[in-house]
């Protein structure tokens, strides 16, 4: 991944309407640095975000970011209602919305050398079939699907996944009859 040299201007936008929760300009900075780390950055961790970044001048010490991001003075109890008055406009007159997570097995049958792909018994087709795993994640309501997110996983954990899904696998969905 290349380094990140700065919070992205749709980051910084994004982050304006909460400046004044945080005490200093210097913390707001540590989260926008950490905000995009959580959305760019392989590695989600402090440490892993941390370390993906270039600082103009002295790189301030981890330290400091992890003081940002969890024991900062910055206004918790302001967080929830300002998010909701920001956010809330973006999202209404639409009727309801759901977000949806999706993992699923997705048929690809080119061969064991295409990326991502494991052999797996396909229980409709009732034969051994190649397969991705695919993680799909989308906000929905009757006008707009919107993806927040889509991840094709890494071959090594197809046999933990198919585990799993034979482990939690329902016949029957007695709740709601109508499924």
């Amino acid at each position: 991944m290349l380094p990140m040299v700065g919070v992205p201007e749709t980051i910084r936008r994004g982050m304006r309407p909460y400046r004044e929760l945080f005490g200093r300009a210097e913390g707001c900075e540590h989260i926008g640095r950490y905000v995009t780390g959580l959305i760019l950055s392989p590695n989600k961790t402090l440490q892993g975000i941390y370390e993906g970044q270039v600082w103009e001048g002295d790189k301030p010490s981890r330290r400091a970011m992890h003081e940002a991001v969890v024991e900062a003075g910055w206004d918790a109890e302001g967080l929830l209602p300002r998010h909701r008055a920001v956010i809330a406009p973006e999202h209404q007159g639409h009727g309801r919305e759901v977000i949806s997570l999706d993992w699923t097995l997705v048929h690809h049958e080119r061969g064991p050398q295409i990326y991502g792909t494991a052999k797996s018994y396909d229980y409709v087709e009732k034969r051994m079939g190649r397969f991705q795993t695919v993680v799909t994640a989308v906000i929905a309501n009757r006008q707009l699907i919107d993806g927040i997110d889509l991840q094709v996983q890494e071959p090594s954990v197809c046999a933990e996944e198919e585990t799993y899904l034979k482990a939690t696998v329902q016949h029957e969905f007695r709740q709601n009859p109508a499924v």
